[in-house]
Order: C-alpha cells, then structure tokens, then sequence
C-alpha cells in the first residue's frame, strides 16, 4: 500500500506532535508516524517543563498530566551546602510544573488529531529516497511494510535521529557532546520538601548532574546525566552510589527505570535541506546548560509545522524557502545556547572544592529570579575563575 501526504512527521514527541499540530492547522495533509506502541512511553527526561512557556504556546494546564506543581529549587554542593530558592521571591527556570509525560505526549498527539493529523502508531521509517517532489519513504507498521510518498519530512526523532542523516544532513551531534542519562521513578523517598526540584552538583555526576522531581508526596523522578569522558563508571552505577548515600533517597524503591541520551552540545550544523526540517532533541534543540528540551521542542515544533505547511502551499520545498525555520530557533529557543555552552565547558573545571564555595556565596545571595542566565550572572559575581571565563558572555 502507498499512502501520499503533503508532509510526514517522524516522531510523536512533544516536538513532533507540535510541528504536526501547527502543519495541520493551517490545511494541508500531514502524517505522523511513531515506532512505539504507546506515544510518551518510556519517557526520556525529568518531566519538568515551565508554566510561562507553556502558556505563551497555548498550551492550557490540565490536572491529568500535572503530577506536581512547584514551589521552588535546590541547588547542592557535594559537601551538602543547600541554596533553597522560593517560588515566593523569585521566578523559577525550566521547571513549573512536573509532567506526567506519558499522558502530556499523548495530550500532544490527541490535539494533532483532531486538527486532521493522521496518526500511525508501532510504525517505523526503515530506508527513504528521494523522489522528483520529496520522498519515498518505506515504513514497517505492525510488521507489514508499505511505503509513504511525501512532498516534506519534520524529523522528530530524538537524539539518537536516523531520519535527517538518511536524507544526507550534517545532523550528529558529536558523542562528547552526548549526555548519558538514566533516572529511575521511585516511591518511599523522605524528601525535605516535596513540592521542590533539586539539583546536585560535583562528582555526584562527572560532566552533568543529579536531579530529584517530585511527583507526589513521596514519589519522584530521581536522575543524572554524565559525559562518559569525565567519567570512570557507568551512569547507572553513578545513580546507584547516589540513591543509596541521599539521604531522601536511600530508603526509596524505584518502579521504573529509563535511559537515554541527552543532546548538551547546542543546535546541529544542518537543520534542514530540501524537503527536509530537523526538529526537537534531533536538532540539539536541548539547553546545553540544563538539559531541558521539553519548552524549546514544542516551540521549535510550531516554527516547523508553520514553515513547512506555508512551503506545501508555495509549491517550493526547497532548502533555500525552509531556512526561516533556522532563523527563528536561533531568535527564539536557541538565541542564548552559545553563552550556556561556554557556561557548561566551565563548570567541567570545577572540582567538588570548588562548587561548595560557590554554594556558600549563592547561599547568602539575593535574587529574585533564577534561570540559567541569572545563574551564570552570580558565578561571574562570585568566582573570579568565572568572571575570567565568563565575564564577557551578558
């Protein structure tokens, strides 16, 4: 069977489903296409994404995939030193809310549909090739093979994405530049305060961090990523060695464990080509400083589905029409990723001594918002090491 459509998307997370939302809003046909069987399932990241960035997309909370509203952060030193920052005084980074992702994904997904997206679930893009006005993409749908003839591709498929480098991108993300995440959902922990995300710092998790995201009163994502080149074990026994020595988590059991990569190396050299965008995690669309994506998917989404339905209609796919798309990421999601990959290159020098001194001058700081940049503000104020490195990124 060949199914024909103005546009495929590849890939039904919280980028694609934008992109396929945004395309099918404005009339032309779109298709999404998804290899898993349940869309947001395994879930690849800490969950947390921002009320103000959700908002400004239009994307309206609904309690079924808000497991935890948040209050505030904590920042840890590897000798224990907490700064504690209240939602009260001060406004919060990549985070807001704590996600149920297996629901918001498939939320994401039920919104593309109904706006006339095609969804088609357990369905892979085996092999593609070009045609006189796109692709023939040949698939595997519960283990038939039929093929997809396409005038456009969104690539929305993650950070390990086949699809652009089959249709001859320069889309890698270099393995350096490739975060090794593990997190297991835990219940039983003891936390301070659940309605707090926090982060540790240090030898903890060489090159990353650790993370706790509540999602109940004793229920939390618990996490880290780590560049396996400043490290001497593997990730999983780095979160291991930190579950059993937290003191909130050592008592906790975990439910569910998930693996992944996390892209920290900024926006890929080629994000589209002819009758190709690359979107979300498949593009670095990832915080080099964070590791959050879920906000920059989605709005980087909206750009991909906008620009590729107005090409469908202009009869013109060509790389040449699709370059907004890159232009408007840089202006908008990724307009600050250089300053935070200046900021993340830093903070790899740092030794464990180094971070609970800048936890004791953060502890008696006064702000009144964090975010990365104001974090990186207070490192050039408090490290004269950093105001060398970084006096000149803001």
């Amino acid at each position: 069977m060949t199914i024909k459509t103005d546009i495929l998307v590849v890939g039904a997370g919280p980028a694609g489903s934008s992109a396929a939302k945004h395309a099918a809003k404005h009339g032309v046909e779109v298709v999404m296409i998804d290899r898993k069987s349940e869309i947001g399932s395994p879930k690849r990241c800490a969950e947390g994404a921002s009320k103000e960035s959700l908002e400004e997309l239009g994307i309206k909370p609904n309690p079924r995939w808000i497991a935890r509203e948040l209050s505030g952060v904590r920042l840890v030193a590897p000798d224990q030193t907490s700064v504690w920052l209240d939602e009260n005084t001060i406004k919060l980074p990549e985070a807001g809310y704590v996600l149920e992702r297996k629901v918001f994904d498939k939320h994401m997904a039920m919104d593309a549909a109904r706006v006339g997206t095609k969804i088609m679930i357990r369905t892979e893009a085996v092999s593609l090739k070009r045609t006189d006005d796109g692709f023939s993409v040949e698939i595997e749908t519960m283990g038939k093979k039929d093929t997809i003839e396409t005038k456009m591709i969104i690539a929305a498929d993650g950070p390990e994405s086949r699809i652009g480098r089959m249709a001859g991108l320069k889309c890698n993300t270099p393995l350096e530049n490739m975060e090794s995440g593990i997190q297991y959902e835990m219940a039983g922990l003891e936390m301070e305060n659940n309605n707090c995300i926090q982060f540790y710092f240090g030898s903890v998790a060489p090159g990353g961090y650790a993370w706790i995201f509540p999602k109940g009163d004793d229920i939390a994502n618990v996490g880290l990523g780590i560049l396996t080149d400043k490290a001497d074990k593997t990730a999983k026994e780095y979160l291991d060695d930190f579950v059993k020595n937290c003191p909130e988590t050592k008592n906790a059991q975990a439910v569910e464990m998930n693996v992944g990569g996390v892209p920290v190396g900024g926006v890929v050299e080629e994000s589209v080509g002819d009758n190709i965008i690359v979107v979300g995690d498949a593009a670095g669309h990832t915080n080099p400083f964070t590791g959050g994506g879920i906000n920059s998917s989605l709005e980087s989404g909206v750009y991909a589905g906008t620009i590729a339905a107005g090409a469908i209609q202009e009869g013109d796919c060509s790389k040449f029409n699709l370059k907004d798309f890159e232009k408007l990421v840089n202006e908008g999601p990724a307009s600050q990723f250089e300053a935070y990959i200046k900021a993340k290159d830093y903070l790899l020098t740092l030794d464990d001594d180094e971070f609970n001194k800048i936890a004791e001058e953060f502890a008696k700081a006064d702000l009144d918002r964090i975010s990365p940049k104001t974090l990186i503000k207070l490192l050039i104020k408090v490290s004269p090491k950093a105001l060398l490195k970084l006096g000149k990124l803001f």
